[in-house]
């Protein structure tokens, strides 16, 4: 019995990107190496925000964008933070103001130079304080100033008046397990999350009701991710059982409907799903 090897075609196998310069790029930063599932990194249309590695603390460099090439290793860090920092966000009200999430429990939000910084930012405008564990998750509303949503490793979401450093919303019965991203839709009236329990949920944060929800989203224990689209569907990708790569879009508006397997839990739509694309993962 002979055997042949089959070759999958691809539209993109003759399709060759071309590498940027040194010179246009960021070179020599030290990226944090904390064990926290991260971008690191956020910007806008002035500057760069990159989490660093950091003794005695946390930090994370501020870079305007032209400011390209090799990073001297004394460059100045925005450092308040106690423990790393595990995640930032730029405002997208004022691109000189960003928020951090920290190991030490805590959101600090910084005021950033004009022109970017001089010398060791360790003062922040306002730090807020409600998380009994660490903080990973940093997300600005998209719409109404001063209002920031933070969620930690206490399965816990908080919604914040950043002008005032209070709490304006607490939703902590919606996830039993550890949060692993949270998105806004694009007029923040509602926000979706995944959850290591393998369930997509839509929330309504003013009513801290469950809209939507969809349990094994992705059924495999790796971490999954969920994203609102412009048109209101939610995007997700994540893995199979069989360690496949998957990647996933939800209507939350979908006429098929499943009821929370909570009792304790309204009954909602659970999105349907358009389509999943499914590649084998290394």
């Amino acid at each position: 019995m002979s055997f042949r090897k089959v070759v999958r075609q691809s539209k993109f196998r003759h399709v060759f990107g071309q590498p940027v310069k040194n010179d246009q790029c960021y070179e020599d930063i030290r990226v944090s190496r904390v064990t926290w599932d991260s971008t690191f990194c956020a910007v806008n249309p002035k500057f760069l925000a990159v989490i660093v590695e950091a003794s005695g603390g946390g930090a994370f460099l501020v870079l305007p964008l032209s400011k390209t090439g090799r990073i001297d290793k004394a460059y100045p860090t925005v450092c308040g933070h106690t423990g790393p920092v595990l995640d930032i966000d730029w405002c997208p009200h004022n691109d000189e103001v960003i928020a951090s999430g920290s190991e030490d429990c805590t959101v600090m939000v910084w005021q950033i130079p004009e022109n970017g910084l001089t010398s060791p930012l360790t003062e922040p405008v306002v730090v807020l304080e409600g998380h009994t564990k660490r903080v990973g998750i940093i997300a600005w509303h998209p719409t109404a100033r001063n209002v920031l949503l933070s969620a930690g490793c206490d399965n816990v979401v908080l919604i914040w008046n950043v002008g005032t450093a209070e709490e304006l919303y607490r939703l902590d019965s919606l996830h039993p397990d550890l949060i692993y991203n949270v998105s806004w839709n694009h007029n923040g009236s509602l926000f979706c999350s995944a959850c290591k329990d393998k369930s997509v949920r839509i929330i309504d944060p003013r009513r801290g009701t469950l809209v939507a929800e969809r349990e094994k989203a992705h059924e495999g224990a790796r971490p999954m991710r969920a994203i609102f689209l412009a048109d209101g569907k939610v995007f997700t990708t994540g893995f199979s059982r069989m360690s496949e790569r998957q990647l996933a879009l939800w209507d939350p508006g979908s006429p098929l409907l499943q009821k929370a397997s909570s009792s304790s839990k309204p009954p909602g739509p659970s999105p349907l799903c358009f389509c999943i694309v499914t590649s084998r993962a290394p």
